[in-house]
């Protein structure tokens, strides 16, 4: 069994729409056993934080594919 991790992103939503958009993608990854295991999603701070055993590449591809722009992001544990 992998360890799980916390990565936070800032990544640029400006309307509840965009929000919903990572919602989403990162609901659909915690449902289907993808490796996501919680996640939330501030549209107020523009941050995105996601806890897994999924890699951070994999959850950056999925926040991207919603083609929002991602600031940054950092592994936090």
């Amino acid at each position: 069994m992998s360890d799980e991790h916390t990565y936070k992103f800032d990544v640029k939503m400006t309307c509840g729409g965009c929000s919903g958009a990572v919602t989403r993608v990162l609901e659909k990854a915690k449902t289907t056993g993808s490796g996501v295991t919680d996640y939330t999603v501030n549209l107020d701070t523009q941050e995105v934080v996601v806890k897994g055993t999924i890699g951070y590449d994999e959850v950056l591809e999925k926040i991207k594919k919603t083609g929002k722009e991602v600031r940054s992001g950092v592994v936090v544990e």
